[in-house]
């Protein structure tokens, strides 16, 4: 394909007038007529050497080199759908829009000012209308043929700009030239101010918010501060300005203190004079017949007051409806939650290059906001990935995104990414001409923060201990109890009623997790926030404690559960948790002695789930470093050695891990834990059994399965059985191999123990393949593999696959 013209280029908009009466009135003969005005247009714009940028339903984005290319071709696809033949009935009108400047190519795509500015321009006109922009028209009025005249239509305002433009129209004498007025802000009443810079994304949002206003009467737009509530009511209310004959009118409640004045307000936007000394009741006899919209922006901090002129005014007014805008909703009856979201960010699962980086909306907003702040700015595949990383560490919330956008004047985006950990001092300098709560981040959060109650501060305060979210029984242990600390000690009771408040003010996003329940988290942007207040309060070093607390005692718990028939659901609340783990960790490890042994019991629990999930380097690092913190002789630590031990033999150091068995051995004997002294006679044994000292192998061996069948548990005695089968098959006695892992694989299924029953599947095939059943090898390899994969078990899948492989191989598959 050729690449997009560049320098100074005309684009044009098209789109086809009325086409979901169209589709509605035609049914399956529309996809007929659709392709026919494709054809057409295409046919008219490539001959006149347009680039197609972009097609969407009956929508054209073309890009020309030459303005008088541009204006030609627009005329021509007029004329040619005019002389088409469309059938009985059906008419086909197309609106088309010209611009002329120097977009920004990014990729196959084109960002800046003037890509708006043209598709407003088209989105002004009506179908069979060709307009022209100012510079469009500066460029072809001396070239143009006699027949063809200009119509200057005079200063119009267009959405999301805030000076009036002047606009044009392409005259032909046969082709229709009268239109009814412009769809432009000047055709109906409002008092929408007109928007600084461009508007990007949320087309779900307002295609949803669409959909739902024919029906409902009051739209409450919720999110986090700085999420863009106020800038995506603007859009809808503008968009909505053709349904609404008697006006849409904002009111700006943020500058309010005092609710007695919001019915004074809603007066001053409709122009409203009150003669009669009962404002209330002539703003309901003025609203009582009117069809109109009324957008009551920031509601949060007058909530209450919001609530009561919401109800007031709809009670009174049955054409009236409502957009609101807040960080909670004004829970009245017929009340519809619109959540405003973060902005898609770019896909954290494949690398970002400069062609797709502007596939998320969050990455368009931050490049276009950068290009208007620095006339240098460029994406490049240098600095794309670092632009996707800042857009996640944002949340994709765009009052940071365009804060760290006004950056670039300063800092590359390099030193952007740089100081993300420290995004309250970053991210400040906003517009000057935003309200105070808008020109920085903390300013933004600080605003919801001020409006908690003393109980909801605490639990936001204690909440940020957590990393990658929480339960509900989580934030109860941790955050509930009085903490050991004179600066903070205040219980919080109903922690569940806290956070539900939390969650309605939009300070907490609640999210159904895998096993049913719910599951909590923070923006990374309000985490930070409510870090640093727990600093303020001094109280991080209280609720880090019980943080490690809640998680040593949870992870002790999968150790146990991991072995049994819970094993799948176990693996996947570690999943969950394993931020929260690491922090645990990171936490006992930060150079304090007494929280030491802490870490050996975290790392003793997580060693199996870190070798399920084959965070091998990972584990044997935290294994490493828990043992050099605490010197503790107790079961934890032999664990510890345990999982360090697995994880180098993982990794291939089989002398490492023979050092650590044997000093595994005699702790566990010195302290007389006899569960982890048939764990290490086991581990011991089966090395000596592997590097064939046969009597060394058979003491420690015995001594595992004695000590094993004492204590009961059916998957350790499948275990400890288990070497045994190895000894035979080492032996080339196949058929008592065979009956040995039958036995253990019986035992892992009586005890539910999945990971155990796949390796002993695994060994199955292993050792009847030997023996020429490739079908019995083939069944027990799959229904192994079909058990890894159940478990996400990375590396018992690759033995798995190795088995099949073999069998395959065996069989000239």
């Amino acid at each position: 394909m050729n690449p997009l013209p560049s320098g100074t280029v005309t684009l044009l908009f098209s789109d086809m007038e009325g086409s979901t009466r169209l589709l509605q009135a035609l049914g399956e003969r529309y996809a007929e007529t659709l392709a026919a005005h494709h054809a057409l247009l295409r046919a008219c714009f490539e001959k006149h050497h347009g680039r197609i940028v972009d097609t969407q339903g009956d929508s054209f984005f073309v890009a020309f080199p030459r303005a008088l290319d541009a204006v030609r071709a627009a005329i021509e696809a007029q004329h040619a759908l005019a002389a088409h033949a469309w059938g009985e009935g059906i008419m086909v009108r197309v609106r088309m829009g010209l611009h002329t400047g120097e977009p920004r190519a990014q990729g196959e795509r084109y960002v800046g000012l003037d890509v708006h500015r043209a598709a407003r321009i088209g989105a002004a006109g009506h179908g069979g209308q060709i307009l022209l922009s100012e510079t469009t028209f500066a460029l072809i009025q001396n070239d143009l043929p006699r027949e063809i005249q200009i119509r200057d239509l005079g200063k119009q305002r267009l959405k999301d700009f805030d000076a009036p433009a002047s606009l044009y129209q392409i005259v032909c004498a046969d082709l229709p030239s009268d239109f009814p007025p412009l769809k432009t802000l000047d055709a109906r009443p409002h008092n929408l101010a007109a928007s600084m810079s461009s508007f990007i994304g949320r087309e779900r949002e307002l295609a949803a918010l669409t959909r739902a206003l024919p029906t409902a009467r009051l739209l409450t737009l919720i999110g986090v501060g700085g999420a863009g509530k106020t800038r995506l009511a603007l859009q809808f209310a503008e968009k909505c300005l053709d349904a609404f004959p008697d006006g849409v009118w904002f009111i700006e409640l943020a500058r309010l203190n005092d609710a007695a004045l919001i019915p004074q307000l809603i007066a001053s936007a409709l122009g409203v004079r009150d003669e009669s000394g009962d404002l209330a009741q002539t703003l309901k006899n003025f609203l009582a017949r009117r069809q109109a919209l009324l957008v009551f922006d920031n509601c949060e901090h007058l909530i209450d007051g919001a609530a009561q002129w919401a109800e007031t005014l709809l009670r009174a007014a049955p054409q009236l409806k409502i957009v609101a805008t807040s960080r909670e909703g004004l829970n009245l009856a017929g009340e519809q939650i619109f959540h405003v979201s973060s902005l898609p960010l770019p896909d954290a699962t494949h690398t970002v290059s400069a062609a797709t980086l502007l596939q998320s909306d969050a990455a368009h907003l931050f490049v276009e906001r950068a290009t208007a702040a620095n006339d240098h700015f460029r994406v490049t595949e240098q600095n794309a990935p670092l632009i996707a990383q800042i857009c996640r560490r944002l949340d994709g919330i765009p009052l940071a995104l365009e804060l760290a956008a006004a950056r670039t004047k300063a800092l590359s985006v390099e030193q952007i990414a740089a100081r993300l950990d420290d995004l309250f001092r970053l991210l400040t300098g906003g517009s000057r001409a935003a309200l105070p709560r808008q020109q920085t981040l903390a300013a933004a959060i600080d605003w919801s923060y001020a409006l908690l109650s003393q109980p909801e501060r605490l639990l936001l305060q204690r909440l940020s201990v957590f990393a990658g979210g929480w339960t509900l029984e989580a934030a109860e242990q941790v955050c509930g109890e009085p903490l050991s600390t004179n600066s903070n000690p205040s219980r919080i009771t109903d922690v569940l009623d806290l956070l539900t408040q939390l969650v309605n003010k939009s300070l907490v996003v609640a999210e159904p997790a895998a096993d049913g329940t719910t599951r909590y988290r923070f923006l990374e942007t309000i985490r930070q926030f409510a870090r640093y207040r727990l600093y303020e309060a001094e109280a991080v070093q209280a609720v880090s404690d019980k943080h490690l607390d809640f998680f040593v005692a949870f992870a002790e718990t999968a150790r146990v559960e991991l072995r049994g028939p819970q094993q799948s659901a176990w693996l996947e609340r570690l999943d969950a948790e394993h931020d929260n783990l690491r922090a645990a960790l990171t936490w006992a490890l930060a150079e304090n002695p007494t929280r030491a042994a802490q870490a050996l019991r975290l790392t003793g629990a997580l060693w199996m789930y870190w070798d399920v999930r084959g965070y091998f380097q990972e584990g044997l690092q935290w294994c490493e470093r828990a043992l050099a913190a605490s010197d503790a002789e107790n079961s934890a630590r032999v664990q510890t050695i345990f999982g360090a031990c697995g994880f180098v033999v993982r990794l291939g150091n089989l002398e490492r891990a023979l050092t650590w068995l044997d000093a595994a051995l005699a702790l566990a004997r010195k302290i007389g834990d006899a569960r982890n002294t048939a764990e290490a006679a086991l581990a011991v044994g089966f090395f000596a059994l592997l590097a064939d000292d046969m009597p060394r192998a058979d003491t420690l061996l015995a001594e595992a399965l004695a000590r094993f069948e004492a204590l009961g548990d059916p998957s350790d005695i499948g275990r400890a059985l288990g070497p045994f089968a190895e000894r035979a098959r080492r032996q080339n006695d196949y058929a008592r191999a065979a009956e040995g892992y039958a036995k253990s694989l019986a035992l892992f299924r009586q005890a539910g123990d999945l990971r155990e029953s796949a390796g002993a599947l695994n060994n199955l095939a292993n050792v009847v393949s030997a023996q020429g059943a490739w079908t019995d090898a083939r069944l027990y390899a799959r229904e192994g593999l079909e058990l890894y994969t159940a478990l996400a078990d990375k590396h018992g899948i690759a033995t798995s696959q190795r088995e099949l492989g073999r069998v395959a191989f065996a069989q000239g598959d």
